[in-house]
């Protein structure tokens, strides 16, 4: 690896719901309307963003119904209905629970909290890219883990239209409409363009590098998608909102196997502090085995995004 690269951890495992997602469920459900609230919201996701969905919903009063693929770690599922949240179940496409939850959302008057697709979401995670500029200044590369893209879409553009003194950074209500990035959008003006931000996703499900490679959106099946251990980037294609971000301040998209997630993973779980499930350690895999594909930076940020990983999972890797 060389002595003169290091790497430091944003560590999204310790959020109350062990994952990056409660930032942008919560910055979507804050901002809906009080008869919104009334009747009620609506997800679909395999994991963390119902988690995300359920935790806010219960802060904020607010009745959550979750479409979650029957495939979904049991953890996952149980620790969703834990936090209140009514379950629906489904199959294993991303399109079957999307289009369940619409049906739903249609016939009840819910209101939808997309995983991804929605400028709310994004400007929410995007917070994490501002308190990486807070923390560390002097970052030179983030990696960051690709499923459906609404983390890399708000974190790529916090980091590069934010100014230059960090410290100044007040993210608000206003956010949302500052990581917009507006249809057919082709040369933004970046602020930052020294920050290189990364993508990274699992091989098994590389939609987001073969979309951004192609230069339009790429789709993969739900049976290709679920063979890999990383649950939580399972989606079948990026979001077009989402897209659109990651042409526009993405620098690159790598993809990792599913040997380098494990090992990966083993390497974090030596620290309770550090453990990742296999989504949350795609970002250090790709640091510690495709550094001839990553810029050339010395001061590198992983972002860990979820820690919510299954008990059997995590008593095999100690087997090796």
């Amino acid at each position: 690896m060389g002595d003169q690269r290091k790497l430091f951890l944003k560590l999204e495992n310790l959020q109350p719901i062990g994952a990056f997602k409660l930032r942008g469920a919560y910055n979507k459900v804050a901002s809906l309307t009080n008869e919104e609230r009334r009747r009620g919201v609506i997800s679909y996701s395999s994991g963390n963003h119902a988690q995300g969905v359920a935790y806010a919903a219960r802060a904020l009063g607010v009745k959550a119904i979750i479409v979650m693929p029957g495939n979904a770690p049991k953890n996952k599922l149980e620790a969703t209905a834990a936090l209140g949240a009514e379950i629906v179940v489904v199959g294993p496409s991303s399109e079957e629970r999307r289009l369940r939850a619409e049906e739903l959302a249609t016939e009840y008057g819910y209101a939808i909290v997309p995983p991804y697709n929605d400028e709310k979401i994004i400007a929410g995670q995007g917070t994490v890219g501002l308190e990486i500029l807070e923390d560390l200044p002097n970052v030179e590369t983030v990696l960051v883990p690709v499923g459906g893209g609404g983390l890399i879409s708000g974190v790529s553009a916090a980091i590069k239209l934010s100014k230059a003194e960090p410290s100044r950074l007040q993210p608000g209500p206003s956010l949302g409409q500052s990581l917009l990035v507006q249809p057919k959008l082709v040369q933004p003006r970046l602020v930052q363009p020294r920050v290189k931000v990364i993508g990274v996703e699992p091989e098994l499900a590389s939609d987001a590098r073969a979309s951004l490679r192609a230069g339009r959106i790429v789709s993969a099946s739900a049976e290709q998608v679920s063979q890999t251990l990383a649950d939580g980037l399972r989606t079948q294609s990026i979001g077009a909102i989402n897209f659109e971000h990651i042409r526009a301040y993405v620098d690159d998209i790598v993809s990792v196997t599913e040997d380098e997630i494990r090992e990966a993973m083993r390497a974090l779980s030596a620290n309770a502090k550090t453990l990742a499930e296999p989504s949350g350690a795609v970002a250090v895999a790709a640091f510690l085995f495709h550094a001839d594909e990553l810029p050339k930076t010395a001061i590198n940020v992983a972002v860990i995004s979820g820690g919510n990983i299954d008990p059997t999972l995590l008593a095999e890797l100690g087997k090796r």
